[in-house]
């Protein structure tokens, strides 16, 4: 990408479009008597091409000046930073709307995904990973590098894509902890959100926190929903709000060292996702590289050339009576 090494130069601009127009007083435009008298002609039409060929080539200058470079950036990870999976619920109660964005009502697998992607483009360093569960559990991204494909991914996650009508907890964490346990990474964690209680699947949620504890896996547990929020049909597929099982996440946050979050509101989620950042900052070791190419020499050639030009027809063929 095209970079200015020295941007300020730049602000005299205004200037360079200045001076080619200042002068002592009006002037005629024509170079003699003779052509006086014979008025009219191209010279007339093009009597103001000298100082605007003049502002360009000092409008060229300038940029020169400001010295425009070629600029290539490569970010090395010389030490892998955090593995982390994200485990999200997905199941039928995740489509009650109790929660904002930009003043409108949306579902809670909305502003859920939506805290997640932000959180996850924050840290580039990191490898991290997704699973979604309802009723089953599954991995929607391996643990990966590639952000924007992440995000991409769980832009497109959808509402009961591992079953409405169950919250399998215990085998999310169990999916989840199998892709983190084979991993030589300084430290592993899994972010589990859910707005439910484990009433599906094969692992409890508790058995399965001391296996990850066993595997030196810290898994935050965030469970979302208002008071009374869902309620309607929405009761239907998977529970509403109240079925929050806060203990039980809070026993896994714990068994595991880790901490459980409640967030009732879109910016109290945001604010659980940014606290767990602070929490746990990234131990990659990144080394940039920088190669940069000048690119002034044609801003500098243009420029000496109009304003050669400009000296050029100001003293011959359009050379002006004072």
């Amino acid at each position: 990408m095209i970079e200015w090494a020295n941007p300020w130069a730049l602000l005299l601009l205004p200037l360079a479009l200045w001076l080619p127009w200042r002068g002592g007083g009006p002037r005629l435009p024509w170079p003699s008597v003779a052509a006086l008298q014979a008025r009219g002609g191209p010279r007339l039409w093009l009597a103001p091409l000298p100082p605007l060929l003049g502002a360009a080539g000092l409008c060229l200058l300038v940029a020169a000046l400001a010295r425009p470079q070629l600029v290539n950036r490569e970010r090395i990870v010389e030490h892998e930073g955090i593995d982390i999976m994200l485990v999200l619920d997905t199941s039928g109660s995740m489509d009650a709307e109790d929660y904002t964005l930009s003043g409108r009502g949306v579902t809670r697998l909305r502003v859920a995904k939506e805290v997640i992607a932000d959180f996850a483009a924050g840290r580039p360093d990191d490898r991290i990973g997704l699973v979604v569960f309802g009723e089953e559990a599954f991995t929607q991204v391996p643990l990966t590098l590639d952000k924007d494909a992440l995000v991409s991914i769980l832009s497109q996650v959808e509402l009961g894509v591992a079953g409405r009508r169950a919250t399998a907890i215990g085998d999310a964490m169990a999916v989840a902890g199998a892709r983190l346990k084979d991993l030589d990474a300084p430290e592993k964690l899994m972010i589990l959100l859910t707005d439910g209680s484990n009433n599906a699947g094969q692992v409890s949620p508790l058995e399965a926190a001391e296996a990850l504890r066993a595997l030196g896996v810290k898994v935050y547990t965030v469970g979302i929903g208002t008071v009374g929020g869902g309620g309607g049909l929405r009761g239907l597929f998977g529970g509403r709000g109240g079925d929050l099982d806060e203990d039980t996440l809070r026993a896994i946050a714990t068994t595991t060292k880790a901490a459980y979050f409640r967030a009732d509101s879109t910016q109290a989620l945001r604010e659980v996702y940014a606290t767990i950042d602070q929490l746990e900052k990234s131990t990659a070791e990144v080394e940039e590289h920088v190669d940069t190419e000048e690119r002034f020499h044609p801003w500098l050639a243009g420029g000496l050339l109009l304003l050669g030009l400009q000296l050029l027809l100001g003293e011959t063929w359009l050379r002006r009576l004072p």
